[in-house]
């Protein structure tokens, strides 16, 4: 096969990858801007609160109190989960449902993790951030529409390859980045968004493949729960569920006796779909940058507060738990933050260029094949 048909089966590969897949992407880089800074978005607009000032010395607050707390605020309901924040360690929050297995949340209360105190009542499915995310997830169409956004991103990856082949070709005898002043607009444009376009193609592969990863986040973790914790928890299926609450505060302490060096990421209640019906299941989180993204599930006995069981997750989940803080760049802080910030914005200007550019070149062909007939 010529060079010449090579460069053409590859310019056809990158030219309609990157036409399918650009709407969807323009569209996931804008809404992904706001999502790079959800935390701080959700606490200049007052959805959300930052821990206050305590002593350093204060001791940990009474997790049965705060359970016992927030029942009270909703009589009637029941906690579900109790969750920790491996970036503020002060904080605890608490979810309720009408009942502990409903998919449906009822309250997401915040409270001090060092002296108890209620703090906030956490809006639910509402607010500027969550609009980006539901439409940066699954376009609110639930899996379907996750799965939909996961195909456009192997398109993406696809134009990504392609993208790069034909960079080597159109730089052959040129500067490696050379944007030509002379000549046509169109081709100072085709230089940009060449340039551009290798200059975030590392970032661009890893958020796309992190982002096709996520899109399968929950049949993934369906299966890891019908498989892994169905297994861990199969002996205690059948038993007399749990009088209350259980005792909340001494499965906390058992689970992280039994895993030291660990905090908690939550903890699942008994009767939960993530716990037994009188065992609790907490999930526990490493204390590095790395551990800190991954679980340990501990299961308890809500009675005795006796460890029954304790496994690492398989590979696949933690891929998945791996790829999440990956695609939006923030296990790193707030310069970290303004480096996605800045490649997302170049992102924008590569796929828009790409649109310009396939629109000069019809315009530019419409003529020349006018006057071809004529």
């Amino acid at each position: 096969m010529s060079a010449r048909s090579t460069f053409k089966i590859w310019y056809g590969v990158h030219q309609w990858t990157s036409l399918v897949c650009t709407l969807f992407m323009l569209l996931l880089c804008l809404t992904g801007l706001p999502l790079i800074f959800a935390e701080e978005i959700d606490l200049a607009l007052g959805r959300n609160i930052a821990a206050p000032e305590r002593p350093a010395d204060k001791r940990q607050a009474d997790v049965d109190a705060i359970v016992a707390d927030a029942l009270a605020r909703r009589p009637g309901d029941t906690v579900q989960f109790l969750v920790g924040d491996a970036d503020e360690p002060a904080l605890w929050s608490v979810r309720l449902g009408k009942t502990a297995a409903s998919s449906d949340v009822s309250a997401f209360y915040l409270y001090d993790a060092r002296g108890g105190e209620f703090l906030h009542d956490v809006p639910l499915d509402s607010g500027f951030i969550n609009l980006m995310f539901r439409l940066h997830y699954d376009l609110f169409a639930g899996l379907a529409g996750s799965l939909l956004l996961g195909a456009m991103g192997l398109l993406l990856l696809a134009s990504l390859v392609s993208g790069a082949v034909l960079y080597h070709y159109h730089m052959a005898k040129l500067p490696f980045g050379s944007v030509r002043r002379a000549g046509s607009s169109r081709l100072r444009w085709l230089d940009l968004h060449n340039l551009l376009g290798i200059a975030t193609l590392v970032w661009l592969a890893v958020v796309g493949l992190t982002g096709v990863v996520n899109t399968v986040a929950e049949p993934i973790f369906q299966r890891w729960q019908d498989t892994e914790l169905a297994a861990m928890l199969a002996p205690y299926q059948g038993q007399a569920p749990v009088s209350g609450q259980g005792r909340a505060g001494a499965a906390l302490t058992a689970a992280l006796r039994a895993a030291p060096d660990m905090t908690l990421s939550f903890m699942a209640f008994p009767g939960n779909e993530f716990a037994g019906p009188r065992q609790f299941v907490a999930f526990l989180q490493g204390n590095t940058p790395l551990t800190s993204q991954l679980l340990t599930p501990v299961v308890i006995d809500a009675a005795t507060s006796e460890v029954l069981a304790k496994r690492e997750l398989p590979a696949y989940v933690k891929a998945l738990l791996l790829s999440k803080p990956l695609h939006f760049g923030n296990y790193g802080g707030l310069p970290l933050k303004c480096l996605w910030l800045v490649l997302d914005l170049i992102a924008i200007a590569v796929l828009i260029s790409g649109v310009y550019l396939w629109l000069a070149r019809r315009r530019w062909r419409l003529p020349a094949v006018a006057g071809a007939a004529a």
